[in-house]
């Protein structure tokens, strides 16, 4: 059963933290659901991750097309995650503690700038820490990540 990583991005925008924390997943060799809260944010990821990292590929696709099977970085707003080892979070996009069992890991990342961003994420973490799940928190307030807190 997978842990739940929350990282508080404070020094870092989601542009520089997700490629990053994309290509460690398919490094390890997972399947990733990317989940966004709206279209157009997962468009903007999506022309984002054509550009980024500039010396490699990072091979994804919005859900919705013919090869969704194929794309071991799958992004959408609704996405089942059955067939994936990794779940990312992202502008506010939520995960529910039942779907976490079967991954590897899931990540919910979080604009340490927008408070209601910090609220939804401290309320997943009790939703997740209440269901019974590892979890870990993760902060860069220090320049670098470190993990504040775990339970």
């Amino acid at each position: 059963m997978g842990a739940v990583y929350f990282y508080h991005m404070t020094r870092t925008p989601l542009d520089a933290t997700l490629p990053v924390l994309l290509e460690k997943s398919l490094a390890a060799g997972w399947r990733v659901a990317l989940r966004g809260s709206n279209q157009a944010g997962l468009e903007r990821l999506d022309e984002l991750l054509w550009l980024k990292p500039e010396e490699g590929f990072l091979p994804h696709g919005l859900a919705g097309g013919p090869h969704d099977a194929d794309q071991p970085v799958l992004m959408g707003i609704d996405l089942p995650v059955a067939d994936r080892t990794a779940l990312i979070c992202v502008e506010g996009a939520k995960l529910d503690p039942g779907e976490v069992g079967g991954l590897e890991r899931a990540s919910i990342l979080f604009d340490g700038g927008d408070p209601e961003a910090v609220q939804a994420a401290r309320a997943q973490w009790r939703e997740v820490t209440g269901a019974g799940l590892s979890a870990q928190y993760w902060s860069q307030e220090s320049g670098r990540w470190e993990k504040k807190a775990e339970a």
